[in-house]
């Protein structure tokens, strides 16, 4: 996925006029509008969530890191369940970085194990659910298995209209910018528009989503982990201490509510925002 050395500074070199050539669009439609007045309660929202916390909730019960990515996919599917009656109408979930490659070899391959269990026992649900899933990240390095779940997962779910579930498997971000900035080349009529396609071809996505208006991380930490950073641009931010395992219903509506109770500016200060909000 990554070139050599040579053709990066290369494309680097190509790339010099970049930031001209995108203030040329600098008056983008903002994505909802001048400012979104207590979060747009007739809105379907994109929100993300990077699941952190699993391998320490068991830790804490003394059981093993895999005991602990079991119980996370019981508050996936807690989480699936509840997001279309919270007006989600696309939900990303963090479950594997490129970055997590680096943990011990035995808990990646149990991890790619219950992906590809979980993709499996799922569709007939999800298609029953008008549920349409696709898997974002890289797929060059897993498993042909856990690759043929996916596609078949995408493939039954395609018709689905209440949720578009995605699940981000070897995904960055920083990854998913720097190939869309190597397709772009040194294009001088790419709109930003064209940008965000080009990172969502690169990441499997089957097509650009909507913006991302909400995202959560659970497990304490306050940090991106090289998620989604593009589509974060004006992301809402919320962080809970609770541990990914017992994220359940009541804490998806909690963070949705908090959501739609912000005033988003979107870098202006419309008339309609009250003072001091």
């Amino acid at each position: 996925m990554v070139k050599s050395f040579g053709k990066q500074v290369s494309m680097i070199a190509k790339m010099s006029d970049v930031p001209d050539r995108l203030s040329r669009h600098s008056s983008l439609v903002l994505p909802h509008g001048v400012a979104d007045k207590g979060g747009d309660c007739g809105r379907r929202i994109h929100a993300a969530i990077i699941m952190d916390g699993s391998g320490r909730w068991a830790g804490a019960r003394g059981l093993s890191r895999s005991a602990g990515h079991l119980e996370g996919v019981k508050a996936v599917r807690r989480t699936v369940q509840a997001a279309p009656g919270l007006g989600i109408g696309t939900l990303t979930l963090h479950a594997f970085s490129s970055d997590n490659w680096q943990r011990p070899a035995c808990e990646v391959r149990e991890l790619m194990s219950i992906f590809e269990e979980f993709l499996r026992s799922s569709v007939a649900d999800w298609v029953g659910a008008g549920i349409r899933t696709n898997v974002i990240g890289r797929r060059d390095r897993l498993e042909p298995s856990l690759v043929t779940a996916v596609e078949a997962a995408e493939a039954a779910t395609c018709e689905g209209r209440q949720l578009h579930l995605r699940l981000a498997i070897d995904y960055s971000a920083r990854d998913a910018i720097f190939c869309a900035a190597q397709w772009l080349g040194n294009s001088e009529q790419t709109t930003p528009a064209e940008f965000a396609r080009l990172l969502a071809a690169g990441d499997f996505g089957r097509g650009p989503v909507p913006d991302l208006d909400l995202l959560i991380r659970t497990g304490g930490e306050q940090r991106l982990s090289d998620f989604m950073l593009w589509e974060c641009a004006y992301a809402e931010l919320i962080f809970t201490d609770r541990l990914w395992p017992d994220f359940d219903a009541a804490g998806l509506e909690a963070a949705v509510r908090e959501f739609r109770c912000r005033y988003r500016r979107f870098g202006r200060v419309p008339e309609t925002v009250p003072a001091g909000a």
